[in-house]
């Protein structure tokens, strides 16, 4: 556990991080693990080249969402805001989805059920999987959660 929090101090992903994910993204691209595992591929709001990141999607009622477990400051998070939403969601096959920000008030059992399925990020959000759903509703606003529509 600790040894993922070293990897994002800061919030931001350091030289192994990159590496690891670089990796990640490259087999969630492939579809060879459960399809809740996914890379978002978004323009980078500097660079204007393709950026990819690996993510797990929680799924809640037929709806899709992604999880920012680093906060407001990822880099995935301001690329999507500055692409207005604009996305592709590879897992095996690629798929141009829109994000829309989830209101805070409507996040803490999309956090909750995130939490359950990504042992990843229980070193970066600060409360246990188990927790009741009071607990989440007093962190959410620091994790932006994002659901997906596939445009058509």
């Amino acid at each position: 556990m600790a040894l993922h929090r070293w990897m994002y101090r800061g919030g931001r992903p350091n030289l192994l991080a990159k590496i690891l994910n670089r990796g990640w993204a490259i087999l969630h691209s492939a579809g060879i693990f459960p399809d809740r595992f996914v890379t978002l591929e978004v323009v980078g709001r500097k660079s204007g080249k393709t950026v990819s990141f690996p993510l797990a999607m929680a799924v809640m009622n037929g709806e899709r969402y992604l999880v920012s477990m680093l906060g407001e400051e990822t880099n995935w998070v301001r690329n999507v805001r500055a692409a207005s939403g604009k996305a592709t969601l590879v897992h095996g096959i690629s798929e141009q989805v829109r994000l829309e920000e989830v209101e805070i008030s409507q996040r803490a059992p999309i956090l909750k059920a995130y939490l359950q399925l990504a042992p990843g990020a229980r070193p970066h959000i600060p409360i246990s999987k188990d927790a009741p759903l009071s607990e989440f509703e007093k962190i959410v606003s620091k994790y932006p959660i994002f659901r997906m529509e596939t445009i058509k």
